[in-house]
């Protein structure tokens, strides 16, 4: 009977191995398959195409508009995070949240030389499905996404120059106070960007995205007293384009 010497297995063995093993280094690294999560960190850059309706008295009656007034909301930076889940090797799921940015509400038209009206901080988590182009092992995978956010509004604070605009000439008024209801709304998410693979974990990225907003604000002043004595509203039209530089990590 013939028989392998034992040796030869081992050596067969370990050509097999060696050979195994090789391949394994040879093969592209995958990323960004079906079935990834990947996290991102980075940062916002909020730039604000903005425009604002006329301050408008709605009470007490007769309403008044003050003509030419109008008011500038600014651009804001914030810490992001973003959390990818890929359904398939191109199609993928993301949530997007961050530290609510803090928007300084200028005076414009007729209300300029009042300067800064008031602050507020914005909420807009969004979730955004993206296709990524290319393969999976691809170094460069550009993308576009559409999605939906829900916007709201904290810390609404208004500045003095506002409070003797809107209540100062009223009894009570000049010693009084103002608050601002701002509007929550739903809007569209339009977004594009690419991803830069580093290795088979971490990745650079970049994106920017559209999102046209708008929100109601109503005045309301208050007298020393706290009683109610003067209303009033203006729209403000937002528009925002994000842009997020970020690092991401899949796990």
């Amino acid at each position: 009977m013939n028989r392998f010497p034992f040796s030869y297995l081992i050596s067969r063995v370990a050509a097999v191995s060696a050979m195994s093993a090789l391949a394994a280094f040879t093969l592209p690294a995958t990323a960004q398959t079906a079935g990834s999560n990947v996290l991102n960190i980075g940062w916002f850059h909020l730039y604000t195409d903005d425009s604002s309706t006329p301050l408008t008295r709605t009470s007490p009656s007769p309403q008044t508009t003050f003509a030419g007034s109008g008011a500038s909301v600014g651009n804001a930076d914030t810490l992001g995070f973003a959390y990818t889940r890929f359904i398939t090797d191109n199609f993928a799921l993301t949530l997007d949240a961050g530290v609510p940015p803090k928007f300084k509400l200028d005076g414009a038209g007729t209300l300029a030389s009042r300067g800064q009206l008031g602050t507020a901080k914005q909420w807009s988590p969004a979730i955004v499905a993206k296709w990524f182009f290319g393969a999976a092992e691809d170094k460069w995978r550009p993308f576009v996404g559409l999605g939906v956010t829900h916007v709201w509004y904290t810390d609404v604070k208004l500045n003095s120059s506002l409070t003797n605009l809107t209540t100062g000439q009223y009894p009570g008024g000049a010693t009084g106070s103002t608050s601002a209801n701002l509007s929550s709304s739903w809007a569209p998410v339009a977004n594009a960007g690419v991803t830069y693979k580093l290795d088979d974990k971490w990745s650079i990225n970049f994106s920017l995205s559209y999102i046209p907003l708008k929100t109601d604000a109503e005045i309301i002043g208050r007298n020393a007293a706290g009683t109610v004595i003067t209303r009033h509203t203006t729209s403000l039209t937002l528009d925002p384009y994000v842009s997020f530089l970020s690092v991401g990590y899949k796990f």
